[in-house]
């Protein structure tokens, strides 16, 4: 064995003795328990119900058509802003304009037709009035009347319509707004046969949108209108939006056996960051009450141990005191004393309950008793690695 290898040897050696006795000089280890206390603070309490939604346009036009034909001409696109009856697009009107020509003709046959025999059965009327005709004859001209008065008006209500359709084959912009979707091409064929086609869809106002957000059966109860929301979405995740609760609405939707209810958020989008159809995370603030006297609820929870408290050199005044009606004890530390006092509480919080009566502002209640510290023998204390720090 070379020289170095028993040099390194003999090192450890003494190493590992010296950490030995260092350890067994120490003596045994004790805990050491601590008081910890909290202080009456003036806060916020709040309680909030998150959800999923998706923001949408306040109001959205689905503009379409009621003839079948081909696209001739469109005039706008997507993100085009639009007024209330501005030109969209037109459709090819060659077989509406022949229609009416075809109408028009129809129309002036059934007005001469109509004029006809209404000269006829006036003048057949006076005659048989006077009885120079036959009833038979009076009759039929009659019946050639009716029926011709029939037909002029049937030929005048198909000129509306035929003229309401060449109108239709203009398309334009019901409301003013932006495009958001385009769904035609120019040269496509449209068929309005069963149900009217969506050519454009166009949003009111995109400076004014709102959230649609599915709340959990479970948390629907507090959401009410009128209540402030705040929400993320994904493309902006630094910024956070402002809403309000407009609507609860009452139909119930079921997805995988999951029960949801539909709330409807008012969202100011000045910026127009918003986008249609982003997925937005929001908060729902239920309750708020700002600068309210609280408390950490677990100071409620404290229950004074008389033994363990002995080893801390404390006793407990009237450990057996009952707690009044209406009231909750909370303890404090005066001098080696630890004495209870009555409380009123009110609103609850996440982990805060608001002190109502009993507490002043920075007023001193216990927390709870740690033994987080280790002292030993000579003096020294070391915190446990394993164990949370005092509350400060």
């Amino acid at each position: 064995m070379s020289k170095k290898k028993k040099i390194i040897i003999i090192s450890t050696c003494v190493l590992i003795v010296v950490a030995g006795a260092c350890f067994f000089m120490k003596g045994p280890q004790k805990s050491a328990l601590q008081l910890v206390m909290t202080q009456a603070t003036r806060s916020t309490i709040e309680n909030s119900v998150t959800a999923t939604g998706t923001v949408e346009p306040v109001t959205t036009v689905e503009v379409g058509t009621q003839v079948s034909g081909i696209i001739n001409r469109i005039y706008v696109d997507y993100n085009s802003v639009v007024t209330s009856g501005m030109l969209l697009a037109e459709m090819d009107m060659v077989n509406l304009k022949a229609e009416l020509k075809s109408m028009e003709a129809d129309l002036a046959n059934s007005k001469t037709e109509f004029e006809y025999q209404e000269t006829n059965y006036i003048r057949n009327k006076t005659l048989h009035d006077k009885q120079l005709i036959s009833d038979t004859e009076f009759e039929t001209a009659t019946y050639n009347y009716e029926k011709a008065k029939s037909s002029y008006e049937r030929s005048q209500a198909d000129m509306v319509k035929v003229r309401r359709n060449l109108d239709y084959a203009t398309i334009t912009s019901p409301i003013d707004g932006v495009v958001i979707n385009r769904a035609v091409e120019e040269g496509q064929t449209v068929a309005a046969g069963f149900s009217t086609p969506t050519l454009f869809t166009i949003a009111n106002d995109l400076t004014q949108m709102r959230v649609i957000a599915d709340v959990d059966e479970a948390d629907i109860g507090p959401i009410e209108d009128g209540q402030r929301v705040t929400f993320k979405v994904d493309a902006f995740m630094d910024d956070i939006f402002e809403g309000e609760v407009t609507q609860v609405r009452l139909e119930a939707t079921t997805t995988s056996n999951v029960v949801t209810y539909e709330v409807v958020i008012s969202a100011y989008n000045p910026d127009l960051k918003l986008k249609p159809g982003m997925t937005a995370n929001v908060t729902i603030y239920t309750m708020e009450r700002p600068d309210v006297l609280t408390i950490p609820s677990k100071a409620l929870r404290f229950i004074p141990d008389e033994e363990l408290l002995k080893e801390m050199n404390l006793i407990v005044n009237n450990p057996g005191q009952e707690t009044p009606s209406g009231k909750k004890l909370v303890w404090q530390k005066i001098g080696n004393e630890l004495k209870a006092k009555a409380i009123t509480t009110g609103t609850a919080g996440l982990n805060v309950v608001e002190v109502v009566d009993g507490l002043s502002d920075g007023e001193e209640v216990v927390l709870e008793v740690s033994s987080d510290v280790v002292v030993t023998n000579n003096g020294s204390t070391e915190r446990s690695p394993f164990m949370p720090g005092p509350r400060r």
